[in-house]
């Protein structure tokens, strides 16, 4: 029972990381508000049970996300950790190929919409004594993506946020922290890919140093430890959870074949 008695908001919780995140922060003994843009986190909420509820918004329009904050206060009087998993990949192109749509909308989502979860999450944990802030960006804002230039820089914004928000709101008890994760098993690869086929974390995946899919419930692990008080002396830090591919170049499998990488 890590977050008994705590009250966590987790956006992006309809499915994937998000989803693994409502289910084990409920079993650890925390009410949970579960959110996303589509319905399916009230969905989530309704597996989970009293603990739980479900609220559909998107984090990008302010509105949506004041809803959600003041949706928590009513459900359950107080917020203590929040979440800020919602995001959005748009396409694997490289930059003169993006569109300046699909730029704003990487941006709304990941950037601007933890900007928005962040401000009201605050006021709110102000005025109850502190919190705890746990925002999920990618180990593509740390190293180089290949193809992924908009989504690694909204995600090395959301890192440098976490960090000025860490200085900013030590004095009033939050902790701000954010975990970092590489190529996780969510589901929503597509399967026909054959490094992408199931069963997950059993496939290899060159160039990862672990030579496998990270699982949704590792990210899980990580953002319990942040969120709980077993992390009470942590904040600012980017926590990797990738396999070991923000280290570098792991000579894509060369160990095991023999192959010179020279």
């Amino acid at each position: 029972m890590r977050l008994k008695d705590k009250v966590a908001v987790i956006t992006g919780a309809g499915s994937g990381i998000g989803k693994a995140m409502a289910h084990r922060f409920a079993a650890e003994g925390a009410k949970v508000v579960c959110a996303s843009i589509s319905g399916r986190a009230v969905d989530v909420a309704a597996e989970i049970g009293d603990a739980a509820v479900g609220v559909q918004a998107d984090v990008a329009e302010e509105a949506d996300v004041r809803r959600m904050i003041a949706t928590a206060e009513e459900a359950f009087g107080r917020i203590d950790v929040l979440v800020n998993n919602a995001g959005f990949g748009g396409k694997l192109l490289p930059l003169h190929e993006q569109t300046t749509e699909t730029w704003d909308r990487v941006h709304d989502v990941n950037l601007r919409g933890v900007f928005f979860c962040m401000k009201y999450g605050i006021i709110a944990m102000r005025g109850t004594g502190g919190g705890s802030i746990v925002n999920i960006s990618s180990a593509t804002a740390m190293v180089g993506f290949k193809h992924h230039g908009l989504y690694g820089a909204a995600k090395a914004g959301v890192n440098q946020m976490t960090k000025a928000a860490a200085l900013d709101y030590a004095d009033d008890h939050i902790r701000v922290n954010a975990v970092c994760p590489g190529t996780i098993w969510t589901g929503l690869v597509p399967a026909s890919k054959e490094s992408a086929a199931p069963p997950p974390g059993v496939r290899r995946l060159p160039g990862i140093p672990m030579d496998r899919w990270g699982l949704s419930d590792e990210i899980a692990s990580a953002a319990l430890f942040l969120a709980s008080d077993e992390s009470s002396y942590v904040t600012g830090i980017l926590m990797p959870v990738d396999g070991g591919y923000s280290i570098g170049y792991s000579g894509l499998g060369a160990e095991k074949t023999g192959r010179s990488t020279a």
